[in-house]
């Protein structure tokens, strides 16, 4: 679905990303850069900007042929790394981060991009754009760089609760699948349940009975399970979306980056570690460079909030003009699918069956 756009200064005809300029860890002037480098990339883009009017016209203005695609609108506030979600929820409303999801809200634009407090962006996105009717818990999915031919597995929830018991489980499933769907074009997306083993007797009782639910609801909504799978299988070939509740998924993808981050600084060690090795270094470049593409974060860069009436993208506080770009592209992307209304439907859709299948056991145990 496009967004409304016959009075929008960012073009008619051209899918709205509505972004908040503040908020990241580099200013508004790195979201701009982000901002320039997709609109050059793709014309069928046109944004609407949020914060202080004057300095983003100041920063717009710097790049030719810019202000041309993009509607600012003044949001002279700012959510902070540091602000609580719930003081933000009752003093926000002139924020940039406000700005951006309200004109989602009105359906100006179709999704919203922001590098802001990923707390204070959950709780603003549940007010303001409300949970899909039957969702238990929003989530937070993460891509993951993987040896599957789309390059990435899904995980999720990548920190929105740090709760989640067996239906909420259930949901992620249906969810991730759906995404899947959207976002890599996977006809049916192999879904993995997080645990300790893949032993079906092993892990936590709320696992067991969400293994249960998974694999009853798999057949319906047209995804394979593949049971539990470990942690070794984030960036494996066994599944495509692994399904995990907030606080075990939020450690995961904090280890990873850090992780990456070792690998990256120990090979820089290695490599500078005598003549010989520098000069291998020279020699490895091209494959070096091949690899760091392979897995740099900025190309993944997009946590998409799932269960909400609208999409919202999350991305890293401390994404540069790249990694913005990236967020703005898979925003466009889950646009283009029409990702929101998809996902709605297959949410209704399991929400009906699981009304039905009580039903049924009601009368069931009537007539014993």
């Amino acid at each position: 679905m496009t967004a409304r756009t016959d009075q929008s200064k960012a073009g008619a005809g051209r899918t709205i990303i509505s972004v908040d300029a503040m908020g990241g860890d580099q200013g508004p002037a790195t979201v701009v850069a982000g901002i320039a480098d997709s609109a050059k990339r793709n014309p069928d883009i046109g944004f609407i900007l949020h914060g202080p009017k004057t300095e983003l016209e100041r920063l717009i203005a710097k790049r030719k042929g810019l202000a041309s695609r993009i509607e600012i609108r003044d949001a002279p506030e700012v959510v902070t790394m540091e602000d609580k979600p719930a003081h933000v929820v009752r003093h926000g409303r002139n924020t940039s981060m406000w700005s951006a999801l309200d004109c989602v809200r009105a359906g100006e634009a179709t999704v919203c991009v922001s590098c802001g407090n990923t707390g204070a962006l959950m709780l603003m996105s549940v007010l303001r754009l409300r949970k899909l009717p039957g969702i238990y818990r929003p989530a937070i999915a993460v891509m993951w760089p993987s040896q599957n031919p789309q390059g990435h597995n899904i995980m999720l929830d990548g920190g929105a609760d740090i709760r989640a018991d067996a239906k909420d489980l259930m949901q992620y499933a249906l969810m991730g699948a759906s995404y899947a769907r959207n976002g890599f074009g996977l006809a049916k997306p192999r879904i993995g349940l997080l645990n300790v083993g893949t032993e079906e007797h092993k892990g936590r009782a709320e696992l067991k009975e969400a293994y249960d639910l998974i694999s009853a609801n798999a057949r319906i909504a047209d995804f394979e399970f593949v049971g539990f799978v470990e942690g070794r299988d984030l960036p494996g070939t066994a599944c495509d979306v692994i399904v995990t509740d907030g606080f075990t998924g939020n450690v995961a993808l904090k280890t990873g980056e850090g992780i990456a981050k070792l690998i990256s600084e120990l090979l820089r060690e290695a490599f500078a570690y005598s003549l010989l090795s520098r000069v291998a270094s020279v020699l490895a470049y091209p494959a070096l460079r091949r690899l760091k593409k392979r897995i740099d974060p900025r190309r993944a860069n997009g946590g998409v909030f799932l269960g909400l009436n609208g999409t919202v993208v999350k991305s890293h506080g401390a994404a540069d003009a790249t990694g913005v770009s990236s967020a703005i592209k898979l925003a466009f992307e889950l646009a283009q699918s029409g990702f929101s209304e998809r996902l709605a439907a297959r949410v209704a859709s399991a929400a009906s069956l699981e009304q039905d299948d009580s039903s049924d056991s009601e009368i069931d145990g009537e007539s014993e």
